[in-house]
């Protein structure tokens, strides 16, 4: 699977330049905020954040730097969603929702051992998903997108109730990147 529409998707929902008062993580443009076009090099005002930028920065950030490109080769769907939950959440969160529901889907480490929930998608967790898709077949990664759902849901509640000015957004949320 290649991410260039992955990519270009996101670039399209999270549209042009946004500096909306409740967001901390301030101005963005194609949903890229000042302090991760900084991180990348980029000099220039946000407001004037070119695409090809933005879509270097998300295919390098938020699909190379992870290995959801490495999660894509197994399972194309849970990729995309980790592409969208990582764009959002950023990538860490993305990669520990994944090892944590694979740890709760090993069948009390009959499958395979626990894994560290640290955020690293490496050889360990790449084969407890390579395992799971063999174990529990061609449904085992929809079940896995719908978990990843489930917990990115469940996050941006809480993001709302701790945070009433993150309120401003729980709709959108809901309607954008669930399901």
């Amino acid at each position: 699977m290649d991410a260039t529409q992955l990519v270009e998707d996101v670039i399209d929902r999270e549209g042009g330049y946004v500096d909306h008062p409740a967001d901390r993580g301030g101005p963005t443009r194609f949903g890229i905020t000042q302090a991760v076009a900084r991180a990348e090099g980029y000099t220039g005002t946000i407001r004037d954040l070119p695409r090809p930028l933005a879509a270097r920065i998300y295919r390098r950030r938020y699909w190379q730097v992870p290995n959801f490109d490495r999660v894509a080769t197994r399972a194309p769907l849970l990729a995309a969603e980790l592409f969208d939950t990582g764009v959002n959440m950023g990538p860490a969160i993305a990669a520990t929702f994944l090892q944590r529901v694979l740890n709760a889907l090993n069948r009390q480490q009959r499958d395979w051992g626990d894994l560290a929930v640290d955020a690293n998608i490496g050889a360990r967790t790449l084969h407890a998903l390579d395992t799971l898709l063999a174990t529990r077949g061609p449904s085992a990664e929809a079940v896995l997108v719908k978990a990843i759902n489930a917990l990115q849901g469940e996050r941006y509640l809480h993001l709302a109730e701790t945070r009433p000015a993150n309120e401003a957004f729980l709709y959108g949320w809901l309607a954008q990147r669930i399901g």
